[in-house]
Parts: structure tokens; sequence; C-alpha cells
């Protein structure tokens, strides 16, 4: 369980910085999956308007809490 909850914040820390660069600049790799958030969740989301930059970065802070957190249990 433990290694489940380290891939899902990896793959989250993933989603937030690729979201991240894909919102300052163009992020043509694994865009379907890694810019999900940014694409199709955040713009959906009516509070998030204007602060999609700060949400990705929620996004990978709150993976690399998860793997962290994940990685540190014993």
């Amino acid at each position: 369980m433990r290694k489940v909850i380290w891939l899902l914040g990896v793959l989250l820390l993933l989603i937030g910085v690729s979201g991240t660069v894909d919102y300052l600049f163009y992020q043509p790799f694994f865009g379907f999956i890694l810019n999900s958030v940014n694409r199709w969740v955040i713009p959906n989301i009516g509070f998030l308007a204007g602060y999609e930059l700060y949400a990705n970065l929620t996004v990978a802070a709150v993976g690399a809490a998860l793997a962290i957190s994940a990685y540190r249990s014993n």
C-alpha cells in the first residue's frame, strides 16, 4: 500500500510540475496525461479562475508531500 501511495504522490508531483510548465510555456511531452488537471479540471472549477499557476503548484506540493510521507513511513 505504501508503494501505491508513493506512486500516486510522484504522479501528482509530475502532473503539477507539467501543468505549471504548460501554463507558463508550451509542454509537448505526455500532454494528455500530465496536463490533464491543467486543461480539464482547473478551468471547470470557478474559484480557480485566474489562479491556475497556484493550483498547479498546489497539486505538485500535495504530490511531493504524499511521496515523501509514503517513503518515510515505516
